[in-house]
């Protein structure tokens, strides 16, 4: 199947406009292929707006909630950026895009190395990609000016919220293990400031602060 990628992407993008203000996100997500983030038998849906499976029980979020994380995020090109969850590595290259520097980290060995393959072969030098260690996140390379979890957790993890630095912002699905509610963490001067995005829907978040591995079965 002869597949036109670019006019996909490029119908993707203005779907998008139409939920998403930050224009430099829509513009982002038009650089990133994201046919090259999904498994080969999927590539034919890469532009549907919707979740994809990557395989070890992991998706490939859908598009949308990825414009959504990252807009919520304020980049403007100076960050230092830490993803929790790699997954394929689609949204560190959005990230990527967008931030000065990416640290991701996930907990399954072989998407990590894949995900480090693909964005190394589409020139995402900016980004590095690690196995997740005992600890939620990187902290060795705290303080981050911005954090994105792309799996849901029962409450907002301390361990992370100690890795932002002054000013920084948290985005995180926070709820139950069937539907969470997009929760954004600012550090301001005077203490938390949480805000509210949305309803959405995640894989678990396996680590200290979050849901124990015992309880990570597939859904």
């Amino acid at each position: 199947m002869d597949i036109d990628f670019a006019a996909a992407r490029t119908a993707l993008t203005a779907g998008l406009r139409l939920e998403i203000s930050d224009e430099r996100v829509v513009q982002a997500m038009g650089r990133v292929p994201r046919e090259e983030f999904v498994p080969a038998d999927l590539r034919h849906l890469a532009y549907d707006d919707r979740p994809l499976p990557i395989g070890h029980g992991q998706t490939i979020s859908q598009p949308l909630m990825v414009a959504v994380m990252t807009e919520v995020l304020h980049l403007r090109g100076h960050e230092k950026v830490l993803e929790v969850g790699t997954g394929s590595g689609y949204q560190a290259a959005v990230l990527a895009e967008l931030a000065q520097r990416v640290v991701s980290v996930e907990r399954v060995p072989e998407l990590a190395q894949s995900a480090a393959e693909h964005l190394r072969r589409l020139g995402y030098d900016n980004v590095a990609v690690h196995v997740a260690g005992e600890t939620l996140g990187r902290p060795e390379h705290a303080p981050y000016d911005a954090i994105l979890v792309t799996a849901g957790a029962p409450r907002v993890p301390r361990p992370l919220v100690e890795q932002l630095a002054p000013g920084g912002c948290l985005v995180i699905p926070v709820g139950q293990r069937a539907v969470q509610q997009l929760i954004s963490v600012t550090r301001e001067r005077d203490g938390l400031k949480v805000r509210r995005h949305g309803q959405c829907r995640f894989v678990p978040l396996i680590g200290e602060g979050a849901w124990p591995a015992s309880d990570s079965q597939e859904y």
